[in-house]
């Protein structure tokens, strides 16, 4: 008994309505009799172009010095104060390009004022 009933609900559910005047068909709004010729023309798709591809992203972490952490912020807050509020990210990324548009000369010679550091994460009491 419980499987007729199912069909019989199964069956409500999927049956169209056999007349306009029924309750399902003011649902659906009534045809209309003249489109637009604009919208039977074809679409036109504009091309992508390199700037609508998505940039792929790399995670990374790296360990500096609380000093230049420090400084790290203030160049946030200098960019702010500037009108063109910048995240940390930014203000880094932009310093990389800085880096690479240096002349070799002035590359090594950035390169050569900043200490090495140890490797990997810092003890817990640091």
């Amino acid at each position: 008994m419980a499987t007729a009933v199912k069909k019989a609900t199964a069956s409500s559910v999927n049956a169209k309505p056999a007349t306009p005047g029924s309750a399902g068909a003011a649902e659906k709004p009534a045809p209309t009799a003249l489109k637009p010729a604009a919208h039977s023309a074809t679409k036109v798709v504009a091309p992508k172009s390199d700037k609508d591809k998505k940039i792929k992203m790399v995670r990374d972490s790296i360990a500096i010095p609380k000093a230049e952490y420090l400084v790290l912020d203030s160049l946030k807050l200098r960019a702010a104060t500037l009108a063109i509020p910048a995240k940390k990210t930014e203000i880094l990324r932009a310093g990389i390009k800085a880096l690479a548009a240096m002349s070799d000369k002035a590359f090594l010679s950035a390169v050569r004022s900043v200490p090495n550091l140890k490797t990997g994460r810092p003890a817990k009491g640091e």
